[in-house]
């Protein structure tokens, strides 16, 4: 989608206002309108979002969603699979009231390799990044929630098996 056209269409607008005022103001009207492009693509751009988010909230099964390619905003419709729907296996019963959209912004060979993991494992990137952070709460780092490679009753793991106390006779 070009957005130059409707920054183009604001600044004849502007021009058009300013056909009768003196010249010391019309002067001040094409500085001001050479100096609004950027504000008003990124102005459009959030409308752009909004829209796109009024239209996922009303659509069941699929999210629409604004990206940038170059500089122009272009809608990418993803329709999600049924697996992504299911609430992961790790979510506390107080998730289960709705969800949420968050915008996450990372570096492009981070995606890539999120999308890597994510077909490797046969998830949507959606999936696989809310199990990801599901098992990162369960186990923080440093936390008291560490889990020792060792099973439970592993006669290997340190400090673990059954204490004896009393004597014995030989």
């Amino acid at each position: 989608m070009d957005l130059s056209e409707y920054a183009e269409s604001l600044r004849r607008e502007l021009t058009a206002i300013t056909r009768f005022a003196s010249a010391d103001i019309a002067k001040a009207a094409e500085m001001l309108s050479e100096t609004l492009d950027s504000t008003v693509r990124l102005a459009l751009l959030d409308v752009l979002s909004a829209a796109a988010d009024e239209i996922t909230a009303s659509l069941d099964g699929a999210t629409v969603d604004v990206r940038l390619t170059g500089t122009e905003p272009e809608f990418v419709v993803s329709t999600t699979r049924a697996q992504d729907d299911a609430a992961p296996e790790t979510a506390d019963a107080g998730d289960e009231a709705g969800t949420s959209r968050v915008t996450l912004r990372i570096s492009e060979g981070m995606k890539a390799r999120v999308e890597a993991a994510a077909l490797s494992a046969g998830q949507s990137v959606n999936s696989w990044l809310v199990r990801a952070i599901s098992r990162a709460l369960e186990n923080p780092p440093g936390g008291p929630a560490k889990r020792s490679p060792f099973p439970p009753s592993s006669p290997g793991r340190p400090g673990t098996g059954k204490r004896y106390t009393g004597f014995a006779r030989s």
